[in-house]
């Protein structure tokens, strides 16, 4: 078996610091192997040793400094005694500047020129953009079934692929066959880590480069980019810190009831996205088609917030359209309430494949200005393969949106969300993906919008077997009150935080610990590998507070935490600290809350 894996390097979250310019310092940063491809090339070295005869070929695109992720990558494999394992490094200034599409199309030429592999891995996205866009768009590059994000995963000797993937608040089993493109989900396996003395120690012999003239004409980097990268903002979170130790456990209690009434922290408040409160600019720009939304089977909520989406961002003379991927009934009059003037319905839709290519077809037909899709694990994958079969820029996991004279300018958090970035397209269809909960849904009078319908004639290069949904994804979003449990509360203690719960109106969150004891949903996870959530007020309780899982809540208005270790980490990530065992603090807090 032929086997390639690909691997990225990116900038260590821990060392990262903004210039006064609100950009990220580069010089003297720290950098390692993207979380989640490590898990890509432990999964390679393990099939590789279930399989005879296997080969392991790592593959990167990166600057100078992305030889050491490669020789990373093959000492794991050489420690775990795959020893015809090899990297190769796509290298050269022609290919600074490429955004997910263009680097998708590079690695595209280096598999086709190094290949036929059998499979390809890949990390599920990678935590510095988190767009988890290039698997998919190489997959459709390659014109090969896609396995995203695969949590268990077992190959036959027949090139049967079946596989569970991570959902949002659920998991699909799937069966395919090789060749394939398969994303690897964080639990798949323990990740690939070798010291520096272990990479160095590789042969030179073992890595060959590929440079702009081995791969074709291209264009390749920033030329070949639809997309490219214009203004951005830091994002600035100052947090109070206060906290005493030493004062007793009722005087903290008092302090932080004080404190959070102060904030505002209990007040209920109305949510407006950032969008409705940012003057839009909107086109005289006609395009014929306008804005066409595509609607998650299943995800009413996601549905209509990108409807009124669209209808903030589509000229007065642009139509607004539902595209509906289904094999059911449409509630064709919600669409048309929420903005739809125009539904049209791909009957016979089956799963992510099918609908990436039945979209494809009719968006490379119609070509509307603008296309959004939900930022799920459905939405990226979709949109990741209509934008590599299109040749579209696409920006994923937008939090903002303005048009501009017709074109579309997505905003996207980077870095853990310490940068929003603005991300235009020179394409002349743009497409963005949108985080669940930035918008609010909006309603108009009841509309009857027109129905067209198409019917899809499925690919049967993926079989779905199972879909199932343990969790809504969308409550987290659209919570104005969190509280983030870790695994200082044992799952038979959250019944002690009920009354809590319900006196705030939260909604229940955790670390990656819990949920990966199994504690709660996936769903319910925060941090860079996680969701990413600003509630009006988050509560930690017990949570030792890691900077991978602060970073999800770091856009919280006010935060409280609970931690009986005056050290932890989460203080320093906190308004208001109460150091004390959540079991004695939780009542009297409680208390405190109630009293007039």
């Amino acid at each position: 078996m032929r086997i390639a894996a690909l691997v990225k390097q990116i900038p260590a979250f821990e060392s990262m610091r903004l210039g006064p310019d609100g950009r990220l310092v580069r010089d003297g940063l720290a950098l390692e192997m993207n979380a989640y491809c490590r898990r890509a090339v432990a999964a390679a070295v393990t099939l590789a040793a279930e399989h005879a005869d296997s080969t392991v070929t790592i593959i990167t695109l990166g600057p100078d400094t992305a030889d050491d992720v490669l020789r990373e990558a093959i000492a794991w494999g050489l420690a775990h005694d795959i020893t015809e394992i090899d990297g190769v490094h796509v290298c050269d200034s022609a290919f600074a500047g490429s955004d997910t599409l263009a680097t998708a199309r590079a690695v595209h030429a280096a598999i086709d020129r190094l290949g036929p592999f059998d499979v390809v891995l890949c990390g599920r996205n990678s935590v510095d953009a988190d767009t988890g866009q290039v698997g998919p768009q190489v997959a459709e590059l390659l014109g090969v079934p896609f396995v995203g994000a695969a949590r268990t995963l077992h190959v036959d000797g027949d090139g049967v692929v079946e596989a569970r993937c991570e959902l949002d608040d659920g998991h699909l089993d799937v069966r395919t066959h090789l060749p394939a493109v398969i994303s690897c989900a964080e639990r798949l396996c323990d990740p690939s880590k070798v010291d520096p003395a272990g990479r160095a120690a590789v042969d030179a012999a073992r890595i060959r480069r590929l440079s702009p003239a081995d791969l074709g004409p291209g264009p390749w980097g920033a030329a070949g980019s639809p997309t490219w990268v214009g203004a951005s903002r830091a994002v600035s979170v100052t947090r109070d810190r206060i906290v005493d130790p030493t004062a007793t456990l009722e005087a903290q209690v008092a302090t932080a009831v004080v404190r959070l009434r102060a904030r505002g922290a209990l007040t209920a408040q109305e949510r407006h996205s950032s969008n409705t409160l940012r003057a839009m600019v909107h086109s005289t720009h006609d395009s014929g088609l306008g804005v066409a939304v595509v609607c998650e089977p299943g995800r009413p909520g996601p549905t209509a917030e990108l409807l009124t989406a669209a209808t903030h961002i589509a000229a007065p003379s642009e139509p607004v359209v539902a595209l509906v991927p289904t094999r059911g009934a449409v509630p064709t009059a919600a669409l048309g309430r929420a903005g739809a003037d125009r539904v049209v319905v791909f009957d016979g839709i089956d799963s992510e494949d099918d609908t990436a290519a039945a979209l494809a077809r009719w968006v490379g037909a119609e070509r509307p200005a603008v296309v959004l899709a939900p930022s799920t694990t459905w939405g990226r994958e979709v949109a990741a393969r209509v934008a590599a079969r299109i040749g579209a820029g696409l920006t994923g996991d937008a939090v903002e949106l303005e048009r501009h004279d017709g074109a579309l300018i997505a905003w996207k958090s980077a870095f853990g969300g310490s940068l929003v970035v603005a991300i235009h397209a020179h394409s002349s269809v743009q497409l963005a993906t949108v985080r669940p909960g930035v918008f609010v849904a909006g309603e108009r009078a009841d509309t009857a919008p027109a129905v067209d319908v198409v019917t899809v004639h499925p690919l049967e290069r993926m079989q779905v077997l199972a879909r199932v949904h343990d969790d809504d994804v969308d409550d987290l979003a659209r919570a104005d009150v969190v509280i983030a449990v870790g695994r200082g509360v044992a799952p038979d203690d959250l019944e002690g935080l009920e009354p809590l719960r319900v006196h705030l109106g939260a909604r229940f969150a955790a670390t990656r610990k819990v949920t990966d004891a199994g504690w709660m949903p996936r769903a319910r996870q925060l941090g860079i590998t996680g969701r990413s959530i600003a509630p009006r007020l988050l509560v930690s309780i017990g949570a030792h507070g890691k900077f991978n899982h602060s970073v999800g809540f770091r856009n919280a208005t006010t935060v409280l935490a609970i931690n009986p270790d005056p050290d932890a980490p989460i203080f320093d990530q906190a308004d208001i600290g109460i150091v004390a065992p959540w079991q004695s603090a939780v009542p009297l807090l409680l208390d405190a809350l109630a009293a007039p």
